[in-house]
């Protein structure tokens, strides 16, 4: 299923898109596509077979804005230098164990929203990502576990970052990582069963029509399930937490002098297969 969310910020409606392309509504079943619901097997049977059987309502899609895709995020947790590509053109060793960085769950946006360049910013940067949407609790996942089953589904994620706050500014990444409307996501939330492998799905990225990053998440170091596995030592992850899984080549940190960091005015492009497309209009905050 594709679960998304639509309507005014702040005010969004569940809804679905169905096999035809159709966008369904589902308040009638559910309140909101959140932890609650991906955690509730019943729940999305009845939004499954009321699908299936062609009772949803069908929702006018004009001049309606898609919102995130998940209401209520409780983490959002961020993989770094996840790809080999992505290691190669900034120049840095592949890491021996998956870099972990958080980023506060009021940074997500829609997925066509503006997203702002903070106030003295020379160095905001795209990565287009993958989102992996944890469905059950997770603790401590064993190997012999599956960490796929942990999984409701995957969105498209663009983790903005401010480079020098990032990493020119002392401390963690956490300054170049948390600063306003920094992580859009979506259009849905693709349910795992439509996805095959997460290691088998092409990432693009545009900006001003210009393509910058065309990778696949093959070239992860870490995989989806390893991530999932590694991240669950450390801290639980519950129903409606995201984790975003890094970025392949292609930004602009990697590319060379002049670096063409955004600006206001900018239009950033990016889409995975099967996941959608988002579209973001670059202003001054």
């Amino acid at each position: 299923m594709k679960l998304l969310r639509v309507g005014t910020a702040g005010a969004e409606r569940p809804a679905l898109l169905d096999a035809e392309g159709v966008l369904r509504d589902l308040t009638g079943i559910v309140d909101d596509i959140d932890g609650a619901l991906l955690a509730d097997a019943a729940a999305l049977g009845r939004v499954r077979a009321a699908d299936d059987a062609g009772e949803l309502p069908a929702l006018d899609a004009t001049g309606l804005r898609i919102g995130p895709p998940l209401g209520r995020i409780g983490k959002v947790v961020c993989i770094g230098l996840n790809y080999h590509d992505h290691a190669r053109e900034t120049g840095a060793e592949p890491p021996a164990e998956p870099v972990v960085f958080f980023k506060a769950a009021d940074t997500v946006v829609g997925p066509n929203d503006t997203v702002l360049v903070p106030r003295g910013s020379v160095k905001t940067d795209w990565e287009v990502e993958l989102a992996v949407v944890i469905g059950r609790t997770a603790r401590y996942v064993a190997d012999d576990e599956d960490p796929l089953a942990y999984v409701a589904g995957y969105a498209v994620a663009h983790d903005v970052s401010e480079r020098e706050f990032q990493i020119e500014r002392g401390g963690t990444w956490d300054k170049g990582k948390n600063c306003e409307t920094f992580n859009p996501l979506g259009p849905w939330l693709v349910t795992a069963d439509e996805v095959a492998d997460p290691q088998d799905l092409p990432l693009k990225l545009w900006v001003n029509g210009e393509l910058k990053q065309d990778g696949t998440t093959a070239e992860q170091i870490f995989s989806v399930a390893e991530v999932v596995r590694y991240v669950s030592q450390f801290m639980v992850l519950y129903p409606g937490d995201v984790i975003n899984t890094g970025t392949p080549a292609g930004v602009a940190l990697g590319a060379p002098e002049p670096k063409p960091f955004l600006r206001a005015g900018d239009v950033v492009e990016l889409e995975i297969a099967g996941l959608g497309r988002q579209r973001q209009e670059f202003k001054d905050a």
